[in-house]
């Protein structure tokens, strides 16, 4: 499969983080209207201090978002950056996406996080406006470019990347971190549930971000019961630093419905809990229930390599070859388009090198991104879109539809 027929044809990001993904132009710009000092104030500067190629761990990796993060903090640099980022995926033939952030990281006096989720909203809807009223997309020709925002709540947080909840703590003098974290999250379940069923906003899920070892998942069960309740989509990070039972926590406390990352599920070696005597056999059983319930994997491989140092080396290593072969849903996702200097295409095409992908399979894990989505609209607006969209993808790829203007 060539880039250009791997761009041509219809995907979904569904692991997207709105405060990884800036240009970095927009980043300078924005960081010198606001005054926010930066390593560097050009593009290759930058690319060498802060958005390198290869991290050494995940606290590394994540170190850019100190500087994105801090320029994200009013309406209109929100609404240029989730503009900015729909136009990026449709450059690249994504005509789905969910774009995820903290709408606690963002928030100050003035700016709440009514404010902060209604600028995205914003964002989304003026690309989408303009993409969907190109001739081939209006006649119906080619699929509409939709997206969802999913909401993230935090396993922690720290005054530093959210100084805008500090007011959490000071409510909850007497409790202990892990109950403040978990109000947090509780929080921001309600916000997702009011503003998608009573203000129309393209709420669609609920997120949980953050580092694993030490913050359990079982720690958020309110926040997510919530979200249950609410009818959300509800997607976890697990599994990414920490291993298999994680995953089986974000299942079984959570509901939830796809896993962000999910590298270590066959992992028996990172299994740390002393219960599971029998480690073989959890890490079968657990693949064996993924796949039964097709609970989806949100596959992040260029990320994985930069956070992962025993995936660094080999792109063959990343346990999405095994997934592959079980048949596990997966889609292919970016995670941080500018941390991880990547797009859905690129991930596509390293997969196809270094798993040896048919066009039959790219084609069938494409949709099973579109299928898998939490959709903002009824299920059979759903249906009817995504045959719209594999109509599309059978038509590039017979050669029959037209090459993109």
């Amino acid at each position: 499969m060539n880039p250009d027929l791997i761009r041509r044809l219809p995907k979904t990001d569904l692991h997207l983080h709105l405060d990884g993904s800036l240009r970095i132009p927009s980043l300078i710009e924005m960081a010198r209207e606001r005054k926010v000092a930066l390593p560097s104030e050009t593009e290759p500067g930058l690319r060498e201090t802060v958005f390198r190629t290869h991290y050494r761990n995940l606290p590394e990796y994540l170190e850019g978002f100190r500087y994105t993060t801090a320029v994200l903090q009013d309406a209109e640099a929100l609404e240029r950056a989730a503009f900015e980022l729909c136009e990026d995926c449709q450059r690249e033939g994504v005509r789905y996406t969910e774009i995820r952030f903290a709408p606690q990281l963002h928030v100050r006096p003035g700016f709440e996080l009514d404010d902060v989720v209604r600028a995205v909203d914003r964002g989304i809807r003026r690309a989408a406006a303009a993409f969907n009223a190109r001739p081939e997309v209006a006649s119906g020709a080619e699929p509409r470019f939709l997206a969802g925002i999913i909401l993230c709540a935090l396993r922690f947080f720290t005054g530093e990347f959210a100084p805008g909840f500090r007011r959490l703590f000071e409510a909850m003098p007497e409790s202990p971190a892990k109950e403040v974290y978990a109000a947090a999250s509780t929080q921001v379940a309600r916000l997702a549930s009011r503003l998608k069923h009573e203000q129309g906003l393209l709420v669609v899920g609920l997120d949980l971000a953050g580092q694993e070892r030490g913050y359990p998942a079982e720690d958020h069960r309110g926040g997510y019961q919530v979200a249950h309740e609410a009818f959300l989509g509800k997607t976890v990070h697990a599994g990414e630093d920490y291993g298999p039972e994680s995953i089986f926590q974000a299942i079984g406390d959570l509901h939830a419905d796809r896993i962000g990352h999910g590298t270590w599920l066959l992992d028996e070696s990172k299994i740390r809990d002393e219960r599971i005597v029998d480690r073989k056999a959890y890490v079968e059983r657990l693949a064996q229930f993924i796949a039964d319930k097709r609970i989806t994997i949100e596959v992040c491989l260029t990320s994985n390599q930069q956070t992962v140092p025993e995936l660094a080396g080999d792109l063959r290593l990343h346990p999405y070859g095994e997934m592959r072969k079980r048949r596990l849903s997966t889609t292919f996702c970016t995670d941080n388009r500018l941390v991880s200097n990547t797009d859905v295409s690129t991930e596509i095409a390293r997969a196809v090198d270094a798993f040896g992908l048919t066009e039959r399979e790219v084609r069938d894990s494409l949709i099973y991104g579109f299928k898998r989505s939490f959709f903002p609209g009824t299920y059979l607006e759903k249906r009817t879109y995504v045959r719209q969209v594999i109509d599309f993808a059978d038509r590039v790829l017979s050669g029959s539809a037209a090459a993109p203007s």
